[in-house]
């Protein structure tokens, strides 16, 4: 091999970490990497959910491990860093999807739900890029993938604390990128629109609906479609697999209108 093909060799395997695996668009992006062969470490709170999506990978022929994950922690983070590279070795790929939200008026939301929101959406993924991209660096490779959202270029309403910590995110991300440049390691951004989730489920119903009653209102959902999670995973273990000297970010995945039959108007 010459010198130019091994500087952008990737190890045949490369174990990934999804931080925020238990539901949604990480358990969907714990599937998607393992089914493409990478060994997954899965990482959440609810660490029942991810020890039961652990062994359905293993069951499908993956190979996962699932640990308790606290982004809100620096002590969990770094304990869970070093129980990952115990059972699975360097890790090479680093999914930040751990995050928070509530609806609610910014005048009456408070300092501690405000301050917890953004610890969770923006403190967390540092604290994951604290545990895991020195040694990305040192070894010269990897990649570090975050989850965003459609709010850090259009902030919506009545998700204050999320609008600010993912526009803070994407700039934490762009520093990020900047540094990291000629070092081998990729920072990347997946930006998803409307997503069906677990994240809000936990809402009161009203409150749900006055809220996307507002989005409408202020021209922020233009159909009533939403993404399923497996299409953002998809792009996710895309950004991923992208072969070395490739970088894709950020990239935006949002929810295709629906087609309009013949007569509708337009």
């Amino acid at each position: 091999m010459s010198g130019q093909q091994s500087k952008y060799a990737q190890p045949d395997r490369r174990p990934a970490v999804v931080a925020g695996a238990s539901s949604g668009i990480g358990a969907e992006t714990a599937r998607a990497l393992a089914a493409a062969g990478f060994p997954v470490a899965l990482g959440a709170r609810r660490t029942d959910r991810c020890e039961e999506l652990a062994a359905a990978i293993r069951a499908e022929g993956g190979e996962a491990v699932a640990h308790p994950l606290d982004v809100g922690s620096d002590e969990a983070v770094a304990d869970f860093a070093a129980k990952v590279a115990a059972d699975l070795g360097d890790v090479e790929v680093v999914v930040s999807n751990a995050g928070l939200v509530g609806p609610g008026r910014l005048l009456e939301v408070g300092t501690e739900r405000f301050a917890r929101e953004l610890d969770v959406n923006l403190v967390g993924p540092y604290r994951l890029v604290q545990a895991f991209v020195p040694a990305m660096v040192e070894r010269q490779r990897g990649d570090i993938l975050f989850v965003s959202s459609d709010v850090a270029v259009r902030a919506r309403p009545f998700m204050s604390a999320y609008s600010a910590s993912k526009s803070g995110l994407e700039g934490l991300v762009e520093s990020l990128q900047m540094e990291l440049e000629g070092t081998g390691v990729r920072a990347s951004v997946v930006r998803p629109g409307p997503t069906w989730s677990e994240m809000g489920s936990d809402w009161d119903a009203d409150e749900a609906a006055f809220v996307l009653d507002q989005w409408v209102r202020f021209g922020l959902a233009r159909h009533p479609h939403f993404l399923k999670a497996r299409a953002v995973a998809d792009a996710i273990a895309t950004v991923v697999g992208a072969p070395r000297g490739v970088h894709l970010s950020p990239v935006d995945v949002n929810p295709e209108a629906p087609v309009r039959s013949q007569g509708d108007p337009s």
